[in-house]
């Protein structure tokens, strides 16, 4: 087990909160059952995302396992959209987010585990009291990360800046396109038939150590992106790949602060992308 110590755990409560909930955000919580997991996101009326996290379901609401610099602004936002839903949203300082990477398994009492609904490459969710006995070896857990292509926000981009789509939500079950209404559907559900994201997250590897996140990418003299989350010579980049694909077939370099870089995108980003360009 890892403990995530970037992660923290709000929990929401009440008679009406799996419905208001559900109404608000891009995943499936409809139909969420006990040691199931869901990757989604609050998303502006622009379709941007604000908030991202993974949800489960315990006895006593829902959990929800978000950016812990984050957490608090995610509180009061739902709370802004609270009104008269009866609905109680609090912290749990308490309790910790651990990963367990496969194939490990993990039987904690009082636990809520649940498979990482991103990738199966990433194991185990588990939310329990911090008392849990766990490493603290949160970068080991995000060059898993890196390596498998799984952006997280605030650290592969900006939240308030990007589409779903650009950060793969519909290539990683984040956006349910079936579920029906929430707040920034209208614009996600069009970029969704037109097939019209042309910026995309995609692993780069380097031949040295990447600089900082938020460092611009360049294909030959042009902007094409910035980099994110990094461990050594691997990261996340969210880039125009279209800009991107036209310059390297004119020989042109992707480069940040004059290291280049190398797209290396893992085999279910393809397999991803092709559907998607299919059903588009």
């Amino acid at each position: 087990m890892i403990h995530l110590l970037d992660r923290a755990i709000l929990r929401l409560s009440g008679e009406d909160a799996r419905s208001w909930f559900a109404n608000l955000v891009t995943c499936d919580i409809a139909h969420l059952e006990p040691g199931q997991g869901r990757w989604g996101a609050l998303l502006t009326p622009q379709g941007k995302i604000l908030f991202d996290f993974l949800a489960t379901i315990g006895e006593d609401g829902l959990y929800l396992d978000a950016d812990a610099a984050l957490a608090p602004d995610f509180a009061k936002r739902l709370n802004f959209y609270r009104l008269r839903a009866k609905v109680k949203v609090e912290a749990l300082p308490a309790w910790g987010v651990y990963a367990a990477l496969p194939p490990e398994n993990v039987d904690i009492e009082g636990a809520l585990v649940f498979p990482d609904p991103r990738r199966p490459e990433l194991g185990l969710r588990i939310l329990a009291p911090v008392a849990a006995t766990a490493d603290d070896a949160t970068t080991a857990y995000h060059d898993r990360r890196i390596e498998f292509g799984i952006p997280e926000g605030g650290k592969d981009f900006r939240l308030g800046e990007a589409f779903p789509h650009e950060v793969l939500m519909d290539m990683l079950a984040g956006v349910d396109f079936k579920k029906g209404c929430f707040v920034g559907q209208e614009v996600v559900s069009r970029m969704q038939h037109r097939g019209t994201a042309r910026t995309r997250i995609v692993p780069v590897t380097a031949s040295a150590t990447l600089p900082a996140a938020g460092t611009e990418i360049r294909i030959g003299d042009r902007p094409a992106g910035t980099l994110g989350s990094s461990v050594g010579k691997r990261g996340l980049a969210l880039l125009r790949l279209d800009r991107v694909e036209e310059g390297l077939a004119a020989g042109e370099s992707l480069v940040t602060e004059g290291l280049g870089l190398t797209i290396d995108k893992p085999s279910w980003w393809v397999a991803s992308s092709s559907a998607h360009k299919a059903t588009a």
